[in-house]
């Protein structure tokens, strides 16, 4: 009787003991799981001859958007003629784009390159973060431009009151501040979950949506509440820009000259294009469900959200501007004219 006591209460106290190390083990898995050194990016091809392919592209796009947006920067800089507060948005989103592309193209040339997916954790890091603080400004700064816009040319009186230099910078710091702030806050959040699936990322980037399929079911609910309200605040801004440009439409369809009406249509027209798809990529990049997830898709809505912009860009806000163009060739002939004199300056 006492041997069956014995048994009962060892085989009870087992059950004790497992039942409470068992979490413990579980955790120090789990912990295991999410000490990952390096993430492995999509690759783009298996043979040598397509990853040196889509290198060139890659190649070709960087130094199309380099150039686009480096002209655009040295314009605007060096022409005192375009020291206003559209150019000097301009400027700013100029500086933005060059940012995006270069976060997110290079490390993809670069891996193409040299046959390789490896990129480190701490790398991903910084890309993630450079990548949060760059589009979420990228955003605030074209809902400035749009409200720029409808000022010029809906209250064309208040428009020195409304839009001094004073408020122009505020607003400027405003956006570049509060991205930097929610790029710390969204970082830090999504690389504090544990990851328990891997570290292969479906995408030529750290994209915080192939990083957040790593990531273990349960803690995932914690993104949840960051990324909602970021989706707000972008929504916000796109209805913003939306109802800034009916207002614009609304003005130039009273215009009496049908040239002008035109004209303007033929500007706006492309802006909204491009912040549209810039917008609605990206939602649909964060937002889309997991079913209709493929590789194929989710590489090319992340290319039409973070290459497409930042190469038409320029090409966008020039296309139509006398100033810029005057402002570019004026640019461009003066270091052709001076070329014979740069290499003396640089011995001097």
């Amino acid at each position: 009787m006492k041997m069956l006591l014995r048994k009962r209460i060892f085989a009870e106290f087992s059950m004790c003991f497992s039942l409470w190390t068992g979490p413990k083990a579980q955790r120090h898995e789990m912990s295991n799981n999410s000490s990952i050194t390096k993430f492995l990016l999509l690759a783009f091809a298996d043979t040598r001859e397509l990853q040196l392919l889509h290198f060139a592209l890659f190649l070709g796009i960087y130094l199309a958007a380099l150039l686009g947006n480096g002209l655009i920067l040295t314009a605007v800089a060096c022409d005192h003629r375009l020291h206003t507060p559209m150019y000097f948005y301009l400027l700013n989103l100029a500086l933005l784009d060059l940012g995006c592309i270069s976060t997110t193209v290079p490390k993809a040339m670069a891996n193409s390159l040299w046959d390789s997916r490896a990129i480190s954790y701490a790398g991903c890091v910084i890309q993630v973060f450079l990548i949060v603080v760059l589009f979420s400004t990228e955003l605030s700064v074209l809902t400035i431009m749009s409200y720029d816009r409808y000022v010029a040319i809906c209250k064309p009186l208040h428009y020195g009151t409304l839009l001094g230099s004073r408020a122009c910078a505020q607003m400027a710091a405003a956006a570049w501040g509060s991205g930097v702030l929610y790029a710390l806050l969204y970082t830090a959040n999504t690389f504090s979950l544990p990851l328990c699936q891997g570290n292969a990322l479906d995408q030529f980037f750290c994209e915080i949506p192939q990083i957040l399929k790593l990531s273990c079911s349960h803690s995932y609910l914690r993104e949840i509440w960051v990324l909602m309200v970021a989706i707000c605040l972008a929504f916000g801004c796109f209805v913003f820009i939306l109802f800034s440009y009916v207002w614009i439409f609304r003005a130039v369809l009273r215009m009496p000259s049908r040239q002008g009406q035109l004209k303007a249509f033929s500007t706006c027209l492309p802006h909204l294009f491009l912040v549209s798809l810039f917008v609605i990529s990206g939602f649909f990049a964060y937002l889309k469900p997991p079913s209709i997830s493929s590789p194929t898709l989710d590489l090319l809505v992340a290319v039409l959200y973070s290459v497409v912009p930042p190469t038409f860009n320029p090409l966008i806000y020039s296309m139509r501007n006398k100033e810029l163009k005057g402002a570019i060739r004026k640019g461009i002939s003066w270091i052709f004219l001076n070329g014979d004199k740069l290499p003396l300056f640089l011995h001097k």
